[in-house]
């Protein structure tokens, strides 16, 4: 049998949903560093930790959506202000109700004959309330924000780099694949023309037993009734379907866009058209190669669900 033309295998475009990234930065008084990480999803979940700072989520999250679309993904910023932008003050209400513990401390410990030694005013200060901490509102939050924001595109940029070039990895792996579900639909093809002149001859011989055997059949009847069995056993539209979903999957992988999901639902289809390969086949080779071809599927399967 003459090899089937195949259609061209493209440049491979496709993108993984598996990626990290992480940079640091400064400015405004601040210093932060970003941490950007993903695996697979079925949709795209966004975790996010981030200062409390108005508009900043928000944004976050827009930027994320414009270089993603699926995928769990989580992005961290870590925000510290330089030089602390923090006050201490003494609350001296506190720090009298302090003395007075002490000094009744000391008054009962006396009574009782214990000595104690003098707390010193660092443990004083220490306890509860005796100081005060302030921190200085920011001065210009919105100008922060914004600087934030025009930062994690540069953290973003390499997250989009990693997951396309993890991508086109992950592409290489399905094009072997396809290329072996290819040679496998050939082969399943080959000896189903290889075993046509034995289906035929089979029907042949069933007819004449059937003929022989009852006297009274109605021939054409019987005929009719075999040859519904032998279309019933052909596998030609399932090769047919199979080799289309192939150039189907060869179309996906030179998509640049997120394909992820239609990449699954084809995978559907292939398993489907195996299965009734394996199910119509007679033959112990044919079914053998049925076998190979869900194996394959499967394997190809497993690489899909990380693609984006």
């Amino acid at each position: 049998m003459v090899k089937q033309p195949q259609p061209p295998r493209p440049q491979i475009q496709t993108v993984s949903m598996t990626g990290f990234a992480a940079s640091q930065g400064a400015g405004l008084g601040h210093e932060w560093s970003w941490e950007i990480r993903s695996v697979n999803g079925k949709g795209l979940d966004l975790r996010l930790r981030l200062p409390d700072l108005e508009g900043l989520e928000a944004g976050v999250r827009r930027e994320v959506a414009a270089v993603a679309t699926r995928g769990n993904i989580q992005v961290s910023l870590r925000l510290n202000r330089l030089g602390g932008g923090e006050t201490l003050r003494v609350n001296h209400l506190a720090l009298e109700a302090a003395l007075d513990v002490v000094m009744a401390a000391e008054v009962a410990a006396k009574d009782r004959g214990v000595t104690m030694v003098p707390p010193n005013p660092v443990e004083i200060l220490a306890m509860r309330g005796v100081l005060d901490h302030t921190v200085a509102p920011l001065e210009d939050p919105k100008a922060l924000t914004d600087l934030l924001l025009e930062d994690v595109q540069t953290v973003l940029a390499d997250f989009l780099a990693m997951r396309v070039a993890e991508g086109r990895e992950l592409g290489q792996v399905i094009a072997s694949q396809i290329e072996r579900i290819t040679e496998l639909t050939l082969a399943a093809d080959q000896a189903a023309a290889a075993r046509r002149p034995e289906v035929a001859r089979n029907l042949r011989e069933n007819l004449a037993r059937v003929i022989d055997g009852a006297h009274n059949a109605d021939e054409a009847r019987v005929a009719q009734e075999l040859a519904l069995l032998a279309v019933k056993a052909d596998i030609t539209e399932e090769l047919d379907r199979l080799r289309a979903h192939i150039t189907a999957a060869w179309a996906l992988l030179g998509d640049p866009g997120a394909v992820g999901r239609k990449f699954e639902f084809l995978t559907q289809e292939f398993v489907r058209e195996a299965n009734t390969l394996c199910s119509k086949s007679s033959d112990a080779a044919l079914t053998a190669i049925g076998l190979d071809l869900k194996y394959a599927i499967d394997q190809m399967r497993e690489q899909i669900l990380n693609v984006e």
